[in-house]
């Protein structure tokens, strides 16, 4: 069916909210060539890579792509599921439970798909399904709490860039961010709590944040100070000492400066500070990926252990816990018109 078209010939049909779950994305396989196809889409986004556009370019396709895929790979083939990358599983996964939950308030009057911004499924062909389907009202919910350019901001560069296409444009809701959702807080909160219960409260509770070039910021990006207020809400919920927590960033790229304090050397320094039990959580991150299993399940890790750390515990994303789904469920509740 084309997509200009869509909306004529599904007149007759009873109108529909569509609810799409976005998040960022992971190749298709862990393979050097999966890897190359799936960083070129991510590293070509202006969105996420923000200098003059033929410099990057040169260097993208001229060393990145060259080198990175292969060590990338190594490291998905570290994380991945019989059921595939454990981003897009655990996606599946909040897609199935929302959409549970929904058609239990709303009926067939709601329908839910989830899509990834780089990678498959793509948003594209997810919001094409939904015009094909008579849908007359999407609500869009990008997994991101805290928005980002280069996450959320990008995202809604990817919905506008395809229905812009449409002749006909229905009713669309955007949520750009959930940082201070009272019960988003109360789900992280719980997760803290449970750890502490089960292992014992850490002399330092670790929040790290998916970092961000430090220019991002000054050029008037919000995401730092969301990520604060998430922290600030966080602490006041499990009655934290100043003490207790420190808030630092991960996954830096280039040689540029990134938001800090930076996760590995906050690590690497802690236990010569008397912190040699520690708990991390990554606020940032909705469902477990590259990122937190690789990234501070096991290099993080490693690293705070040799630095003389005696105990680590990474306390988990999220991912589809009865409070999350609920919450996330409650999100887009408001612009689902029902028939």
């Amino acid at each position: 069916m084309s997509r200009f078209t869509g909306a004529i010939s599904n007149s007759q049909q009873k109108p529909r909210t569509g609810v799409l779950l976005t998040n960022l994305g992971s190749p298709d396989e862990p393979t050097a060539g999966a890897l190359r196809r799936y960083l070129a889409e991510f590293l070509s986004d202006p969105r996420v890579v923000e200098i003059p556009r033929l410099v990057w370019l040169i260097i993208l396709h001229g060393i990145i792509l060259r080198v990175r895929p292969a060590k990338s790979a190594k490291l998905y083939k570290s994380i991945w599921t019989e059921q595939g990358a454990p981003l897009v599983v655990i996606t599946q996964k909040q897609k199935d439970r929302v959409a549970a939950q929904l058609a239990g308030q709303y009926g067939d009057d709601v329908l839910v798909d989830f899509a990834m911004r780089y990678g498959n499924p793509s948003i594209a062909s997810r919001l094409q399904k939904f015009q094909q389907a008579g849908v007359d009202n999407i609500v869009v919910l990008p997994l991101y709490p805290q928005y980002a350019g280069p996450t959320t901001g990008s995202t809604f560069d990817a919905v506008t860039k395809e229905v812009k296409r449409w002749r006909w444009i229905p009713s669309l809701h955007f949520l750009s961010s959930y940082h201070d959702n009272p019960k988003y807080i109360d789900a992280l909160a719980s997760t803290v709590r449970e750890h502490i219960a089960a292992h014992g409260k850490p002399d330092k509770l670790v929040l790290s944040f998916h970092g961000m070039p430090k220019l991002f910021q000054q050029w008037g990006d919000p995401y730092y100070d969301f990520c604060a207020k998430t922290t600030q809400l966080l602490v006041e919920n499990l009655d934290l000492a100043q003490e207790d927590y420190v808030m630092t960033f991960q996954s830096r790229f280039g040689k540029a400066e990134w938001l800090q304090p930076y996760t590995d050397a906050t690590l690497e320094a802690l236990p010569a500070k008397g912190n040699k039990h520690i708990a991390i959580i990554s606020p940032a991150f909705s469902a477990d990926c590259l990122e937190t299993l690789e990234e501070l399940e096991s290099e993080n890790r490693e690293i705070f252990m040799e630095a003389g750390g005696e105990k680590y515990h990474y306390i988990k994303a999220l991912n589809d816990r009865d409070d999350h789904v609920t919450m996330l469920t409650e999100l887009v509740s408001p612009f689902i018109i029902k028939r």
